[in-house]
């Protein structure tokens, strides 16, 4: 009903000499430059279109027109979301490995977004990448990414297995790591999670220990985004099992944190107006 309710507005519209044309004007060559340059999400990459092009183009990376060029330095980061759609959606997804705990669900509270202080770092989500390929049957690799809420800094561990102990090792070794102390987790509803193991842990770190809504995975969005951005889009959907493997993957996390939090840019939303039927974003 709604379909046709749309199209009728688009015929009266259309009768009325009211349609709207858009003339493409990032397209070919400019798309085949972005696919190349694409490394980080939109608004982080147009105002880093400049001095991309200008290394690429010194480390002979890249060969495009003067036009082509020009069109990229004026792109918004509206449209390059546009142009890489395509490319975006062709993107492989990885299986899910989440197991309900019911252990301690009635200890550990469901976070609400009011429960934390986000002006002050030191609250992480948490959440496991499964480095299972195409079956999660037997054993493999996982990375612990961790995303605080407040600075935007993201921690990855590699675990040797999914379990309870190499999780709270990786807490372990990630507070070890962190610039600012540990003040409160919040996880998803796995088994790996929801254990008296991290319960007590926290307990005794003084941690405070939150849960998501089971089968809400946007109560954890700032770890999810984190684990395409930083996780997927550096080593990919691949089945990572052996000793071998685990040594590069840790080689690979060494230098990931270094560049995720000290050579790449952070931000967040500080404002949100209403004005008329748009919603302006700051």
């Amino acid at each position: 009903m709604i379909r046709v309710l749309k199209n009728q507005v688009q015929v009266q519209n259309h009768l009325k000499g009211k349609t709207k044309t858009y003339k493409t004007i990032y397209r070919g060559e400019v798309v085949q430059a972005l696919e190349q340059i694409w490394e980080i999400c939109s608004k982080r990459l147009q105002p880093y279109l400049p001095e991309a092009i200008r290394v690429l183009e010194r480390c002979k990376e890249i060969n495009i027109t003067k036009e082509t060029k020009e069109l990229l330095l004026e792109i918004s980061s509206a449209s390059i979301d546009r142009c890489l759609r395509p490319v975006r959606i062709k993107s492989p997804h990885g299986l899910s490995t989440t197991k309900p705990g019911s252990l301690l669900k009635n200890l550990i509270p469901v976070r609400t977004f009011t429960a934390w202080d986000e002006e002050r770092p030191g609250f992480m989500e948490i959440d496991l990448v499964a480095h299972c390929g195409n079956t999660t049957a037997g054993q493999y690799l996982n990375t612990l990414t961790c995303s605080d809420l407040s600075s935007g800094w993201t921690d990855v561990t590699t675990l040797p297995r999914r379990s309870q102990e190499a999780v709270s090792e990786a807490i372990h070794l990630m507070r070890q790591r962190l610039p600012f102390p540990l003040l409160g987790i919040a996880s998803d509803n796995g088994s790996e999670f929801i254990n008296d193991l991290l319960y007590r842990y926290c307990l005794d770190a003084k941690i405070t220990c939150t849960r998501s809504r089971p089968y809400q995975k946007n109560d954890q969005a700032h770890v999810e985004q984190k684990n395409w951005s930083v996780v997927r889009h550096a080593v990919g959907y691949d089945r990572w099992a052996t000793d071998q493997e685990f040594a590069i993957l840790e080689s690979i996390h060494d230098d990931l944190r270094l560049y995720i939090n000290f050579f790449q840019p952070s931000f967040k939303l500080i404002a949100k107006e209403r004005l008329d039927h748009k919603t302006l974003k700051r």
